[in-house]
């Protein structure tokens, strides 16, 4: 993708999110203006009739009884970004702001929220200028809608609180004034607005997905190179198998990793004679496991998909009745699910990896030297990078209890009901930074097992991994400081240059 892009608010597809996350610049469509500015003078026209409309001229949540007078609509929105910015912890990662910024921008121009044009105006011209608030990452619980992290983005409209400009921490003032803008000063609606929806769980869970994604990829070329190392058998991958079970994902990793083992002299060297009659199950079901992985990846991909185009503000304006309704689509219940099904499916890609190592480092289940090392005994070879694989699974596991199915009353019981949504999204980069090195872990034991069977070689995509992984990390001989091996191998995992290298094509999760 091209180094700019445009947002069309509801119809925004995936890689475009991911591409915003990875730091492309970001325009609004212009078709965007007219539906803007009918919505803001809705809310104009309901200020002028006076009559009580939540959130325009009432308090909020428990406080929505109070009257506000229109003398005190400008101080009412400064004054709920200002009591909202609650937030504690380590500043979101920028990238992950970045999208937050954009995914807010999409739902405001959708002309529901009753914002004026220039309200949107200077969110895209952060964006645009690398003006991105430091939003703190705790203190949402997921309804109604991301309050404290949200409000911390809005204080940086007004020139409150912190911000990075170019990369540098600064007061929002004078991150501002560096990009040669002003702060806002909020009219009815706007403040509310601005903290009210789910973009901080939204552009979590994005950011959680996309790098889930590239470690399901290399999963996959590790648990064949992993095949290949401990001589098991393709017999599993046939696709007459997956036919029959009907999962699309399923059959798709079946394919892929009889690509991946295509043309292997490995492979051919046991297809008749072996005794063994079946794999272990790390390897044997690695399209039961993996596919599932893969279909739950793509369920909670088309959610975020779909909470990524919509509009998650409370009221919600109609230009056409000139109604301001109010609702709960700030309440962010599927953005809890996904994230729960998210952590489900990079707990057991970590799983089912961690086994593969394991076995390859025991000779009774490989048949390779003990631990992968020549001399087994004066060196430990892979023993402990395998126990440090075990170590992040368990920790993934820990992690993995979904977050949905906890709630606890806020606002003095008038919000009741709440989703943690930003809980459940916010540890998926962690669980998925965990996943990322255990399969480092088995890429290099994968590795180091294949070079036992020299000069036979795997098939020529496994072969050009193994050739990459090599250009960093050298065949294990005897000990030496392993961590720097487990770093790079990791980079390959994260950064795609194992998939690249294997040649590994799959489906996208929005195809």
């Amino acid at each position: 993708m091209d180094a700019s892009t445009t947002l069309r608010p509801g119809r925004v597809p995936l890689a475009q999110w991911r591409a915003i996350l990875a730091g492309v610049t970001v325009s609004l469509d212009p078709a965007t203006a007219e539906a803007v500015r009918r919505s803001a003078e809705t809310v104009d026209a309901i200020v002028a009739r006076g009559a009580p409309v939540y959130g325009i001229n009432t308090g909020f949540g428990k406080l929505a009884s109070v009257r506000i007078e229109a003398v005190d609509l400008a101080r009412l929105q400064r004054n709920i970004v200002l009591s909202h910015a609650a937030g504690v912890g380590e500043p979101l990662p920028l990238p992950i702001v970045r999208l937050m910024l954009a995914l807010k921008l999409a739902s405001l121009a959708q002309g529901a929220s009753g914002v004026r044009p220039g309200t949107l105006a200077l969110l895209e011209a952060m964006l645009q200028r690398d003006v991105l608030p430091v939003v703190p990452e705790q203190g949402s619980v997921g309804a109604s809608g991301d309050l404290a992290p949200l409000s911390h983005m809005a204080a940086t409209m007004i020139g409150v609180g912190d911000a990075f400009h170019a990369g540098t921490r600064m007061t929002a003032a004078e991150a501002l004034r560096a990009a040669g803008l002003a702060p806002l000063e909020l009219a009815a609606k706007e403040g509310l607005a601005l903290l009210n929806g789910t973009q901080f769980s939204t552009a979590c869970a994005l950011a959680g997905l996309f790098a889930i994604e590239d470690v399901f990829r290399a999963a996959l070329v590790t648990g064949a190179l992993s095949t290949e190392a401990a001589r098991g058998a393709d017999t599993p991958f046939d696709p007459r198998i997956h036919a029959l079970r009907r999962h699309r994902g399923q059959q798709e990793v079946a394919a892929a990793l009889r690509t991946l083992m295509q043309g292997s002299s490995i492979r051919a060297s046991h297809l008749e004679h072996d005794e063994r009659v079946q794999d272990p199950y790390c390897l044997r079901c690695q399209p039961q496991v993996m596919g599932a992985a893969l279909d739950l990846m793509r369920q909670a991909a088309d959610t975020l998909h779909d909470e990524a185009n919509g509009v998650s503000d409370n009221p919600l304006v109609f230009t056409d009745t000139g109604e301001a309704l109010s609702g709960g689509n700030f309440h962010a219940e599927p953005v809890a699910f996904a994230a729960d099904m998210l952590a489900m499916a990079v707990c057991e890609i970590g799983s089912l990896s961690e086994r593969r190592t394991a076995m390859l480092v025991d000779p009774a289940l490989s048949g390779l030297p003990a631990f992968l090392v020549p001399t087994p005994g004066l060196n430990s070879g892979f023993m402990i990078p395998q126990v440090t694989a075990a170590a992040l699974v368990s920790e993934n596991k820990q992690r993995a209890y979904p977050a949905s199915v906890d709630s606890i009353p806020t606002s003095a019981n008038q919000e009741d009901h709440v989703s943690m949504a930003a809980h459940g999204a916010r540890r998926l980069q962690r669980m998925a930074d965990n996943a990322a090195h255990v399969i480092g872990i088995e890429l290099l034991a994968a590795a180091q097992g294949c070079d036992f069977h020299t000069p036979l070689q795997s098939s020529p995509g496994l072969e050009a991994a193994r050739a990459r992984l090599r250009q960093d990390v050298p065949t294990m001989d005897e000990d030496r400081y392993i961590h720097p091996d487990l770093q790079a191998a990791t980079a390959l995992v994260t950064g795609g240059g194992l998939v690249a290298a294997a040649g590994l094509a799959l489906p996208g999760l929005d195809d």
